[in-house]
């Protein structure tokens, strides 16, 4: 069979340069996959490749560092940005940003990410929100929806029992060093395209010195959530963005 030469003027698309050709362990239909290929491509388009630092913790996201062919520091579980925070004190030439999930930033490392937002650190945190302890069962987590089935909360999340869930991009929202802070989600090729755009303004945000960013993505967990990943979209939009609505919740530019 002849091979097919693909001009460039008909390319249209293609993988990011940053992106490896390593097998991904995400499961199928997982949200950590395309939120990878927006970073990788933000962080090549603005020319960071060689000035990018990331962080990953404990989580779905532990092997990050085999998907995106930047500097990358793991983390203890919850201590990403204040691992971040040293970096970007350290080198403040270049780009840091934390990759986290829902039960790492804001559980285990509530402490630091709220203390880094008020300090006004100049680092991005992605925070993947599924609403589920991913990796570790599929546990409750604090953004879990009350009445939400899991793990630990077999007949569903239990305010009485379990307490209600939180949103911590609000509460960031009113600490004065947190500049931006937005949701977005990649469920739809629309959402997909304002979460890239997102990303790119958070980064700026940060080059510019102007505070902490974060950049929630409210995701799918279809291992988890025991669905299919069509269904899993479904049900993210039908019962996880009322509680958690896309948009911008805080955008300050600082002198």
């Amino acid at each position: 069979m002849a091979e097919v030469e693909i001009k460039k003027e008909n390319l249209v698309y293609t993988k990011p340069a940053l992106i490896t050709d390593n097998v991904m362990h995400y499961c199928p239909g997982c949200s950590h996959g395309t939120v990878h290929k927006l970073v990788a491509e933000v962080i090549e388009e603005m020319g960071l490749a060689e000035k990018t630092v990331g962080v990953s913790p404990v989580g779905c996201s532990v092997f990050a560092y085999n998907y995106i062919d930047i500097d990358w520091i793991e983390a203890a579980h919850g201590r990403a940005l204040a691992v971040a925070t040293a970096v970007k004190r350290l080198y403040p030439q270049n780009m840091v940003f934390t990759y986290q999930g829902d039960g790492d930033l804001s559980a285990i490392g509530t402490a630091e990410s709220i203390h880094a937002a008020a300090r006004g650190e100049n680092v991005v945190a992605i925070y993947i929100n599924n609403a589920i302890y991913g990796m570790t069962g599929g546990q409750m987590a604090p953004t879990t929806l009350l009445g939400m089935k899991t793990a630990t909360t077999p007949y569903g999340r239990d305010p009485r029992l379990n307490g209600y869930p939180y949103k911590i991009a609000e509460m960031m929202a009113h600490l004065d060093g947190a500049t931006y802070i937005t949701r977005q989600s990649v469920h739809t090729a629309a959402n997909v395209r304002k979460c890239k755009k997102a990303i790119r303004k958070a980064f700026e945000n940060s080059m510019a010195g102007n505070g902490f960013s974060m950049v929630e993505v409210v995701s799918t967990c279809n291992s988890g959530w025991k669905l299919s990943p069509v269904a899993s979209n479904q049900w993210m939009a039908e019962n996880m963005l009322p509680f958690y609505p896309l948009g911008d919740i805080k955008d300050v530019k600082k002198e």
